[in-house]
């Protein structure tokens, strides 16, 4: 039987160990996946956000920000789903957004968010997530 370590924190030391196939998958189990942005519902204009007229939503430029922030701003009749309306996203570009949302709880099923920029969003573990592939 395989056994990891459970730390405290990067300092304290080996506080536990487990079988293995208890901390859940490996990372090579995971998809291949690269951070992109964090997007963050505002009510407040921000500077520089641009108008997506078919979702009713502004949005900002997540590579001018410093720490990848997308700010959104929902019009009170966009079509899009309350949950990302409400909740904070975090984005991922993927190699194979197909093979990325096989068994995953879908939010919006993909769309071409710009020309060569395919998207989707899923709900893992209560988090809204967005996956990007570039085509």
């Amino acid at each position: 039987m395989q056994w990891h370590a459970v730390r405290a924190g990067p300092a304290q030391g080996v506080i536990a160990e487990v079988p293995a196939d208890a901390v859940g998958p490996t990372r090579k189990e995971l998809p291949v996946a690269t951070f992109h942005h964090v997007g963050v519902p505002t009510d407040q204009p921000q500077p520089d956000e641009v108008y997506l007229d078919g979702a009713k939503v502004y949005i900002t430029n997540a590579d001018t920000h410093p720490y990848r922030f997308e700010y959104l701003r929902f019009e009170p009749d966009t079509p899009l789903p309350e949950r990302m309306q409400t909740n904070p996203h975090v984005a991922y570009m993927v190699d194979d957004l197909d093979a990325a949302l096989e068994g995953e709880s879908i939010l919006m099923e993909p769309f071409e968010a710009m020309d060569g920029l395919r998207v989707a969003f899923i709900v893992k573990d209560g988090v809204v997530v967005e996956l990007m592939q570039e085509v």
